[in-house]
This record gives structure tokens, C-alpha cells and sequence, in this order.
């Protein structure tokens, strides 16, 4: 009987890549998509080719799954990238990539954007010194992270930031580790979205 891997991992074997949905596992030999590259369920082998509409749905479906977003969200975003100048594909993906959660998780603050979407709801964050408990929050160039003086909280992100030590911070966002703030000094560019999607192919389909 083949073995239980949850509902996450599933997500991650179906899309052929890792979505980094259950944080530092993902790094280790026990992600699913490691032990199993091949999609969840039976007769995976009598699959069929998918479609262009099928290979647009998905690369959709993988962006809303990496970012933790539901479909109205995701809509919304897609309607104000439009009204941006420039790629709106682009515009998407830097809005995502902007959410205060994606920057929690990015400081290493938190093991996983779940994890981090938690630490903000429960009032744990600060953003320019006052505190912000939505995850879809987007930040701004000179903006401040840094989590609460609490001393809860101070030892909550430093285990986390220990848990997950060596995570890649991407050159939009500059870490002071002495302090453990995060400092928005820029506005992400494409080469710096954490997310690997064709966003052309999202805009196709979300423009029908």
C-alpha cells in the first residue's frame, strides 16, 4: 500500500516540481517529489497529453499553490496587474512576491509561507513599527519587517531563522540579522521572483 504523503505533497507531485509547501522538508530526502517524482494515484502511466488550455490551468493553479492564494484572490491580483503599466505578467508575479507573508518566509522568519501567514495573524509582526496581522499585506520600498520585542516572539523567528539557516534571500530585500529586520530596498524584479511559472501563459488563459 502506498504510503501517506498529505494533502501538500500531493499538490507537489501532480505539478512535477517542488512548491516548498511544507517548508524545510522540502529540502531534505524526505519530500515526496524527491522519493517520487511521478503524480499521485494509480495508472499515472495511461495519462494522456494535456491540453494548452491544461498546460495554462496549471501553470495558474502551481502560482496560486507556491503564494497559498485562493482563486478570488488570485483574480484580483490578475485585474490590477492589468491596470499597471508594463508586463502584466510581470506586474503579477512582483504584486505576489511583494504579500508580507512571501516576505516573512523569505527572512527565514518563518520554516514555510504557511507558517509565516500564522506569525501574522497572531499579531507577531511589525512593519515600520506597527503591527500587521494580514498575510496579503504588500510592502513598499523602505519599508521595515522585523518581528515583535516580545520575547515569545523573538525566540519563535530565532529558532526559525536557526531551523532553516543558509535560506537564500533574494537582492530586493536586505536582512540585518543583528537585529532581525528585513529592509525593502526595491521593488522585486523578474529575475527576483522565488516562483519558477511562465506567467505569459497565465496571462493567456486569464485573458480569454
Amino acid at each position: 500500500m502506498a504510503r501517506y504523503v498529505g494533502p501538500q505533497c500531493r499538490l507537489c507531485r501532480r505539478e512535477g516540481e517542488k512548491l516548498f509547501l511544507k517548508g524545510i522538508r522540502c529540502d531534505t530526502v524526505k519530500c515526496a517529489i524527491t522519493k517520487r517524482k511521478y503524480p499521485p494515484g494509480q495508472f499515472t502511466w495511461g495519462r494522456g497529453k494535456l491540453s494548452k488550455y491544461g498546460i495554462q490551468f496549471r501553470e495558474k493553479q502551481k502560482l496560486k499553490r507556491f503564494y497559498g492564494i485562493l482563486d478570488r484572490q488570485f483574480q484580483n491580483y490578475f485585474k490590477k496587474a492589468e491596470r499597471q503599466k508594463g508586463n502584466t505578467g510581470e506586474n503579477l508575479l512582483a504584486m505576489l512576491e511583494r504579500r508580507l507573508d512571501n516576505v516573512v518566509y523569505l527572512l527565514s522568519f518563518a520554516p514555510s509561507r504557511k507558517s509565516a501567514r500564522q506569525l501574522i495573524l497572531h499579531g507577531h509582526i511589525l512593519v515600520n513599527d506597527k503591527k500587521v496581522d494580514i498575510g496579503s499585506y504588500l510592502v513598499k520600498t523602505g519599508d521595515i519587517v522585523r518581528p515583535k520585542s516580545k520575547e515569545i516572539t523573538q525566540n519563535i523567528v530565532k529558532a526559525n531563522i536557526e531551523l532553516v539557516k543558509g535560506r537564500n534571500i533574494p537582492a530586493w530585500i536586505q536582512s540585518r540579522a543583528d537585529t532581525l529586520e528585513g529592509v525593502v530596498t526595491q521593488l522585486p524584479a523578474r529575475e527576483d521572483i522565488s516562483a519558477s511559472a511562465q506567467e505569459q501563459l497565465i496571462v493567456e488563459l486569464c485573458s480569454k
